[in-house]
Formats: C-alpha cells, sequence, structure tokens
C-alpha cells in the first residue's frame, strides 16, 4: 500500500475537537509543516498532547494563538509565556505531568497498560488529585495513560509502505505518540521504495502509520 498523500488531504481528515499527540522537544522533532497546514485548515476546540507547546508565533503556538486549542497536556511550558497568559485569562485549560512520566504514559497508551504509580509529584500539587498508594514506606501517584485521535509525527525517512527511520535527538517522543493513537500522519525529508531501509535501522514499523507527507511537496 503507498500511503504517500498531500498534507492537505491527510489533515483534513482531523476533525473539530480532536485529541492529538505532537512530537517533538522544542522545535526539534516537530512536524511543523502538519501543523502550519492545521493552523490554515483551522480545526478548533483542540486537546494537544505534547511536551511542549512551541515558540511564540511557531509550531504548535500558532494554534494556540489562533483559538484553536482548548487544552494542553505536556511537560514543559515555560519556554512559550503565551501558554500562561492564555491559561491566567481562563482561556486555555493546562494538564502538568512530570517528563518521564508523560513519556512513559504516551508508552502505556501504545500498550495497553492501564496505568503506573510513579513517586514523581508525589506529595506536590501535580500529585494532588490523583490516586496514591504505599509501597515500600514510600508514596507513589498513579498516572493514567495517555492516549489519543491522532499523532503528528516527524521522521527522517519512509518507505512507502511506512517503515521509519529517526534522524538523532529529532527520535525524541515521535515512535511513542505513532503507538497510542488511531491515526497516525508522518511528515519525512525522504521516501524510498519498499526494501530500500536496512530492517534494523527501523524504529517505527509501517503497521502503525496512515498517511506519509513530503516535506516541501503539495501532492
Amino acid at each position: 500500500m503507498n500511503k504517500v498523500v498531500s498534507k492537505e488531504y491527510a489533515v483534513s481528515q482531523i476533525p473539530n475537537g480532536a485529541t492529538i499527540m505532537s512530537g517533538g522537544f522544542g522545535q526539534v522533532g516537530s512536524p511543523l509543516e502538519l501543523i502550519d497546514e492545521l493552523y490554515l485548515q483551522g480545526q478548533s476546540e483542540l486537546t494537544i498532547i505534547s511536551n511542549n507547546i512551541g515558540e511564540p508565533g511557531k509550531g504548535l503556538s500558532r494554534l494556540l494563538e489562533n483559538g484553536q486549542i482548548k487544552k494542553v497536556i505536556g511537560s514543559y511550558f515555560t519556554s512559550n509565556r503565551i501558554v500562561g497568559q492564555h491559561y491566567l485569562n481562563g482561556e486555555l485549560e493546562v494538564e502538568l505531568i512530570p517528563q518521564g512520566s508523560f513519556a512513559e504514559a504516551i508508552r502505556a497508551g501504545g500498550a495497553g497498560i492501564g496505568g503506573f504509580y510513579t513517586k514523581s509529584s508525589a506529595g506536590t500539587l501535580l500529585g494532588e488529585e490523583k490516586e496514591t498508594k504505599l509501597i515500600d514506606d514510600e508514596l507513589y501517584v498513579l498516572q493514567n495513560p495517555l492516549k489519543a485521535d491522532f499523532a503528528l509525527i516527524r521522521a527522517h525517512k519512509a518507505d512507502r509502505l511506512g517503515n521509519l527511520i529517526y534522524r538523532k535527538t529529532a527520535r525524541n517522543f515521535n515512535p511513542a505518540m505513532a503507538t497510542a493513537v488511531r491515526t497516525v500522519i508522518v511528515e519525512v525529508d525522504e521516501i524510498v521504495e519498499p526494501g530500500s531501509l536496512n530492517p534494523e535501522s527501523i524504529i517505527t514499523q509501517h503497521l502503525y502509520i496512515d498517511y506519509i507527507i513530503l516535506r516541501g511537496t503539495t501532492l
């Protein structure tokens, strides 16, 4: 199956009110062309699960500044003061999760794990409303898994079936997010024919991928 489509078509499958995971750490590994297309199409009432919400005027922040996001779930929002401004103005719901717990919650969502106990956030405001448990006389907090309707991820190279290779630290949250959603749209730098990729280098297998878009092109 050839999964290569236009970014316009792939993003048009996302409805208003969708929950979307978006890869990236800062702007590294972030699917910027897919995010820009989502900005242009204007889907609203979105819940975004991402480590951070871009930077002012860039990436996911464009969606926030355009009023398309109602809730964000992630770990590191202090690099974009617009997140704080919208939260303080009552325009945005924010759920903070410690970064290690955030990564593991996504993995748990993809693995079918119903949650896990962690010491991170125990005894803090972040863990205040969560279920707790004493394990070996230490307080642990229950972290539920994270799942979503769509994932927008970034990879370096794909074959037309959807097997993916990542480039260095741009890998970050992308592989885990591909497993924890119903529909995955991947933005890549290069597309090759099936059989061209070294099987030992493939990180995300084709069965997780629904749509592939090539950066810098309009089909």
